[in-house]
């Protein structure tokens, strides 16, 4: 695959091969950023894997992983402070690495709200790269601290944010409720005189201001945290028992006015020509400022439009982080690897020499599938003008935009004269089945299925991640060991739930065993009977079915409510026709292919004796009632057809949806209520006939209290 081959020219299997690398990486930074205050890969690094992945997931939603890191923010928050859960959840940003992505993010923002080019302003900011912290004030008195952690939960430090002199104790004509939040930083000369003194005492010094003011806030001892020079950004806030203002950047003036240090540089842009000459400017001063930033952030100014546009699951549509370029790095390529996924897929990865890449030290890089190193795109057509890729090769490792670093570009000129061209495995280097690529396919797949150790142990690695059982004490480790182990071997999922029981018939008992003690073995035990207990949406995900993501088993456990309903149909549904298969495929969000891969899967002999053996040792939960249950919509299946006017059609299907509502496609005699706009016309025929309620948009919005 092409180097800086676009995300819309992504064949299917490109892109899940790129996926498929994701969760480990970015789950592993995420760890040392915001756990450890440990960062090993830089923020540009970083957030060009996230940004690379969502663009990926946005075009091919089915490949979602369960782990995928568009689903999380920050780290689970360490067991050294006390937890704070907070009011308002602590969101990540999304990132924008080009002026195009910003001229989208302003389309997007537009489209979904119906408005005119040039109708939004938005204010710009510089990103500073500290730690963020939420400040909570009650009768104007600040009374809890707290680090962001998972956006959910996060780390208790009010003690320590007592000491920074950037933090008002009190703030006068404030709501009785207030929660600020921004960014504690360290300034470069702060930082230096820092280290020079850690230096002259032999005391441990730091690897950037980042890592040094995260250190500092996550004292337990505050008069520690009292010595370090920590300062702090307010940008914006959480929980509030009144408003602050009706746009942003009043808002901010506000928060000035209460005594907060906010950023000079922030500043007013009508449109996106001006939000990018703002970027331009501060690109151009970032040297100069005296503290680390790593790009703008852009807002909707309009407090009321940011209102109307929401969230996503880990960020708001209302607001992007336009990020600064990362970097390139020559270094030796050493050796090509290949690694078998889950389903199969054969991934070739360069083993480098060590080099650092932005910050971040890079020891592998993806290679794609055999074209890319062959140096062609998959049509055949030559891409770093028809070099191929040896070992041996000096080699150009290049990391913004992408999931892992990638090679891309050769030195010809210093190329071993002994180097051969790479020969791309025909059989599984795991199983030594056939690897067969087939038409219109980049991505060689291993033919050897539940034979080849490799896929299998990957989709049971599947299915402990975070997003699917997330067991404690097993994680990927573990289940490789399991899966090797001749006398409790964990083969499949159901294995997993019979190991205790086959653990007390075994002669060597876990507790014997090296890396285990009785209460470590204890504990493995109680946490997969914990997880027996579990909501539908997990279970869909963790099968692992091919193209049904994360997003996909939500929309299935929400459709059909119970494990029982869910089987059911996808046991009687037959690919391209029945009343159940139009049901499946009229889920708002699932398409024919998904649908499809789910029920093949099921009807397949031995997938689903394994998926049957494995519900035989569940309690599966139904899934939570909406949290708007009292809402005149609350449990309805609702369609809208036709053009509406006083709100765009991904505004209806939102708040429907947040009032607790199913959303369909099409229209079916499990339909409730259909929402047409002019220009209705088989949908609300069809509704007609079957004797469904039909309203128009005015009465849609009285219905929901928005008339």
């Amino acid at each position: 695959m092409e180097a800086d081959k676009p995300v819309a020219e992504l064949t299917e299997a490109e892109a899940r091969a790129e996926l498929a690398r994701l969760a480990d990486e970015i789950a592993r930074a995420n760890t040392a950023y915001h756990h450890d205050d440990a960062p090993d890969i830089s923020d540009a690094a970083y957030d060009a894997l996230k940004a690379r992945n969502a663009a990926i997931e946005a075009r091919f939603p089915h490949l979602k992983r369960a782990d995928s890191p568009s689903e999380q923010v920050g780290a689970a928050p360490s067991e050294t402070f006390s937890k704070v859960t907070h009011a308002v959840r602590m969101l990540s940003l999304e990132n924008a690495f080009a002026d195009e992505d910003v001229t989208e993010f302003d389309d997007r923002v537009r489209k979904y709200l119906g408005l005119p080019a040039g109708a939004v302003t938005y204010t710009a900011e510089p990103k500073i790269d500290g730690l963020s912290l939420s400040l909570r004030y009650e009768d104007g008195k600040l009374v809890q601290a707290a680090t962001r952690g998972d956006g959910a939960v996060g780390e208790n430090v009010t003690a320590n944010a007592r000491t920074i002199d950037d933090i008002p104790e009190r703030v006068k004509n404030a709501p009785d409720i207030m929660e600020i939040r921004g960014e504690v930083y360290m300034s470069h000369a702060d930082f230096e005189a820092l280290n020079a003194r850690n230096e002259a005492a032999g005391s441990k010094t730091f690897a950037n201001p980042r890592n040094a003011a995260a250190g500092s806030l996550r004292q337990l001892d505050a008069e520690i945290t009292r010595s370090r020079p920590l300062r702090f950004f307010a940008y914006s806030w959480g929980e509030l028992s009144g408003p602050l203002a009706e746009t942003q950047i009043e808002a901010l003036e506000r928060l000035a006015a209460f005594g907060f240090q906010t950023n000079d540089l922030t500043r007013l842009c009508a449109d996106t020509d001006e939000m990018l000459k703002v970027y331009a400017d501060i690109e151009q001063r970032r040297a100069t400022l005296g503290y680390d930033i790593d790009g703008v952030v852009y807002k909707v100014n309009d407090l009321a439009l940011q209102a109307r546009l929401g969230f996503r699951s880990t960020t708001p549509r209302w607001a992007i982080a336009h990020k600064f370029p990362a970097e390139l790095a020559w270094t030796r390529l050493e050796a090509i690897e290949i690694q078998v996924g889950r389903t199969g897929a054969l991934s070739p990865v360069a083993r480098l020499s060590p080099v650092t890449v932005g910050g971040v030290v890079v020891s592998n890089a993806t290679l794609h599938n055999e074209d890319y190193i062959a140096g062609r795109d998959a049509k055949g057509a030559p891409i770093r003008d028809g070099k191929d890729i040896r070992a041996g090769d000096w080699v150009q490792v290049y990391r913004a935009g992408d999931v892992i670093p990638k090679v891309a570009d050769v030195d010809l000129t210093q190329r071993p004269k002994d180097a051969a061209a790479y020969d791309f495995p025909k059989t599984c280097p795991e199983c030594g089945s056939e690897a067969v690529r087939e038409a219109g396919d980049a991505v060689r797949r291993c033919t050897g299925g539940i034979i080849c150790p490799a896929q299998a142990v990957e989709k049971l690695k599947h299915f402990v991640s975070r997003a699917a059982f997330d067991i404690d004490s097993l994680g990927a480790k573990q289940v490789e060991m399991f899966y090797h182990d001749d006398l409790l071997p964990i083969r499949e999922p159901a294995d997993i739930f019979t190991l205790r029981a086959r653990d007390a018939d075994n002669v060597s008992k876990l507790k014997n065993r090296d890396g285990y003690g009785e209460r470590s073995a204890a504990n493995l035990f109680d946490a997969i009977d914990e997880r027996r207990n579990i909501p539908l949406n997990r279970v869909i995900f963790a099968l692992g079915i091919r193209h049904i993501g994360e997003s996909a088993a939500n929309l299935l456990a929400r459709h059909y409510g119970t494990w029982e309903a869910f089987e059911g149909a996808v046991t009687r549904a037959e690919v391209g026709q029945g009343d159940d298969w139009a049901d499946l495929v009229a889920i708002d969000g699932m398409g024919a292919v998904m649908a499809a891969s789910l029920v093949t899967t099921f009807h397949q002999e031995a997938e689903r004796a394994s998926i049957d053996r494995l519900v035989s040792e569940l309690d599966i939960q139904p899934v939570a009632p909406p949290a708007s249950s009292d809402s005149p919509v609350a449990g309805k299946t609702i369609v809208f057809t036709g053009t509406l006017e006083k709100m765009t059609r991904a505004e209806a299907k939102a708040r429907a949806e947040a009032l607790g509502a199913k959303v369909s496609g099409s229209v079916s005699a499990k339909t409730d209520l259909l929402v047409a706009g002019p220009g209705a016309g088989s949908k609300a025929k069809k509704a007609a006939d079957l004797g469904i309620e039909v309203i128009d948009e005015d009465a849609w919005l009285q219905l929901i209290g928005a008339g």
